[in-house]
């Protein structure tokens, strides 16, 4: 039977190929080329100065292709980009053989997140010229990507309480084991009390850590991830990814790693949306654990309009008969008063007392209550309390029913939010497997890894919608107009001639 055949290692091409021939006019990679090339590398922070002695540093922009090439390839480890340029052909062509260790690859992604986010920034910028993002109605959530730092390593006040006790019952067991003990194992047991009280030691070092830093927990591998609540009571030692995504190509414009919970991050990411868009003429959709006074006064006093969802009331907050629940008491603002369902008038002092939340702020709020609760047939039905029925107003209540009208009238819209924020977050945590943070040390170390994330994903999304014929073309004007820039302020770009002379086929 006849098979295809290889060709033989040794043989020698009478007429080569050449590098730049083997890559297909229409590959990505040319994209990926002309992107980098077009960004003022300079003005966005990454550093191109280095002394002249020693051995010659790599260029930002070579660094910059390839991990955008590897993150939209779903190759994101300095070791396994190191392997990428001595074996893919792409990425040969892309960085010109070059062949950058894996510390020097790391320590670019390490130091500079900030540029990292310019160059998202970029992306939005393209997404817009084209018409790609709407700007009227935008979705935030969040999503929790894994620590390099396991639970092990991760320490609050109370467990760090709970191993001192395990380690003060066995010194006590080991204690009275040696008065008792005069036989060979006695140098056993000496070395036992020894090993426990150097993890005492340890212990009381992490405590007095944890109480200089103010914080709730310390972690150990990376300090400041924490240990946050996934679904249900399942918690992992993680980061959390703020996300704002346009609704008409689900294009995110904005990302903000966080090791908080959601409950008081809306108002800046919202600020941030009308800082990107220019206008504050859109609708901001989020989901319950962003149901915060505070936040929603943040939103609406720039003039957005907020849908966010209403948590459900605890049963130990309803009255015993839901008719007499809260949102049927009716308030009027003329007199600042509330109505009960049976028709009678609740009033208040007009005092203002403080109340602490679960998670730590304080917030105020009036009292409302009537006599009339007292002689009440249905005061059984309205309360459990031995006293009258109390009605807590809020200092947020006027934000909180605003939105609560606005989920009413436009649950059409809310209905939307899943399909849009969902959908980065389903190609970058499943697609792609990008489902932890490759860094260590610190959000800002975080913060380059998850800018590459939103990179790739953006323009992943622009070529998909767009032709690349269009992308490219779009990018080779940026290009020229870059060089023109350089030569009308008469640089010498001589030095990067050769970085520039890019193969536009």
């Amino acid at each position: 039977m006849k098979f295809i055949q290889g060709q033989s290692r040794d043989q020698i091409n009478l007429f080569p190929v050449s590098l730049d021939k083997s890559i297909d006019p229409d590959n990505e990679v040319r994209i990926i080329d002309l992107f980098v090339e077009s960004l003022s590398i300079k003005d966005y922070g990454f550093r191109t100065d280095f002394t002249e002695n020693g051995r010659p540093a790599y260029h930002p922009t070579d660094l910059l292709k390839l991990f955008i090439y590897g993150y939209l390839n779903k190759v994101r480890s300095s070791r396994d980009l190191e392997k990428e340029c001595r074996r893919n052909i792409e990425v040969m062509w892309l960085l010109k053989f070059l062949k950058p260790d894996h510390n020097t690859i790391s320590n670019f992604r390490r130091d500079n997140p900030k540029a990292i986010k310019k160059v998202f920034r970029t992306t939005v910028q393209i997404a817009r010229h084209f018409d790609l993002i709407g700007g009227k109605l935008i979705a935030g959530d969040s999503t929790k990507l894994r620590a390099q730092n396991s639970k092990k390593n991760n320490f609050n006040q109370t467990k760090i309480n709970r191993h001192i006790a395990y380690i003060d019952n066995k010194l006590e067991e080991y204690t009275r084991s040696l008065a008792e003990n005069d036989g060979d194992n006695r140098q056993q047991i000496e070395n036992e009390i020894n090993k426990q009280q150097k993890r005492k030691d340890n212990y009381q070092d992490l405590e007095k850590q944890l109480k200089e830093s103010g914080e709730p927990q310390i972690s150990i591998s990376d300090p400041e991830s924490r240990q946050i609540m996934l679904r249900n009571n399942i918690t992992e030692v993680a980061y959390n990814v703020q996300t704002t995504v346009d609704s008409k190509n689900n294009i995110p414009i904005d990302y903000k790693v966080t090791n908080q919970n959601d409950s008081k991050v809306m108002g800046n990411m919202i600020q941030r949306a009308k800082s990107i868009l220019g206008t504050n003429e859109f609708t901001a959709l989020y989901d319950k654990g962003f149901h915060t006074g505070s936040e929603l006064k943040t939103a609406q006093e720039l003039g957005v309009e907020t849908i966010v969802a209403i948590p459900a009331v605890p049963s130990t907050s309803q009255a015993p008969n839901h008719d007499y629940n809260y949102e049927h008491f009716r308030y009027d603002e003329t007199t600042d008063t509330y109505t009960c369902p049976q028709g009678q008038t609740l009033r208040t002092n007009g005092s203002w007392y403080k109340e602490l939340t679960s998670s730590g702020n304080t917030i105020l709020f009036k009292q409302y209550k009537t006599p009339a609760c007292k002689s009440c047939q249905s005061r059984p039905e309205c309360t459990r309390s031995k006293n009258a029925r109390l009605i807590h107003r809020s200092e947020f209540a006027d934000y909180y029913e605003s939105n609560h009208r606005n989920t009413l009238e436009k649950k059409h819209l809310y209905k939307r939010r899943q399909a849009i924020v969902e959908h980065p977050f389903g190609t970058i945590k499943r697609q792609w497997g990008f489902s932890y943070i490759l860094t260590k040390q610190g959000i800002d170390r975080a913060s380059g890894d998850v800018g590459f994330m939103f990179i790739a994903y953006n323009l992943r999304r622009i070529m998909n919608i767009l032709t690349r014929d269009r992308l490219k073309e779009y990018l080779r004007i940026l290009l020229s107009l870059f060089l023109s820039v350089f030569d009308l302020c008469g640089i010498n770009f001589s030095q990067f001639e050769e970085k520039s002379s890019l193969n536009l086929a």
